[in-house]
């Protein structure tokens, strides 16, 4: 990367540039010409990535990338065709997910469905993962959304964040998901009250909290189970 590259990115704060951004909030909460950015990975001389991402969503938008080749996608300005490969191909994998039938989604039916789903990945986390599984009307999973990233005994949950990413997939219901680095999944006082304050939030927004999930060494504790919401 050369010096030009390097001040360009420098120029933005950290929490703006959109791989530090997807790493800390999800891909969810990237803009499109954010995840354009990614996949172009480094602007010209004269114009940073991000706005290279915005001029292209402005000449074509997504839909006009998904339909474009990339030989012609190349001849745009700061380009190259391994950029215009790269896009496509971003584009195309998309397409194909989105393409997916519904049966071949996960479906959460009990509490365990949630729990198996999750366990592999954060029964030996260090420091709590907050994370909401965003259903369809048929509680089909739509996606993971990574809330927040805590310290070795906490996450910081804001409502704002949680509902912002099932609003945007267009969720009917969210089933909460967090680990307990210690192992032991038995819920705290505080996962008590904030877990009630999202049902509440959601039932304002009409979508469905329909449980909340901890995931601990090797077992957990559905809130659904034990009458709490």
């Amino acid at each position: 990367m050369t010096i030009d590259k390097l001040l360009m990115m420098r120029e933005l704060p950290e929490t703006e540039r959109p791989r530090e951004k997807l790493l800390e909030k999800g891909a969810w909460a990237l803009s499109n010409a954010e995840l354009l950015a990614i996949l172009l990975r480094t602007g010209t001389k004269n114009v940073p990535v991000n706005r290279l991402a915005e001029q292209l969503l402005a000449k074509y938008d997504v839909t006009g990338l998904a339909s474009i080749s990339p030989q012609e996608l190349s001849q745009t300005s700061g380009i190259g065709l391994v950029k215009a490969v790269t896009v496509v191909a971003g584009i195309e994998l998309g397409r194909r997910l989105s393409n997916k039938e519904p049966g071949e989604r996960p479906v959460i039916k009990t509490p365990k469905d949630a729990a198996d789903l999750m366990m592999g990945e954060l029964r030996y986390q260090p420091k709590e993962h907050f994370i909401a599984l965003l259903l369809s009307t048929k509680n089909h999973v739509i996606t993971r959304a990574i809330i927040s990233v805590g310290s070795l005994s906490a996450s910081i949950v804001h409502p704002r964040e949680l509902f912002k990413a099932a609003i945007s997939y267009s969720a009917a219901a969210v089933i909460l998901v967090h680990n307990h680095p210690s192992g032991d999944p038995a819920p705290s006082q505080e996962d008590i009250t904030l877990t009630r304050q999202l049902v509440e939030a959601g039932n304002l927004l009409s979508i469905a909290v329909l449980d909340h999930v901890i995931i601990g060494d090797g077992k957990y504790v559905s809130f659904k189970e034990h009458g709490i919401i």
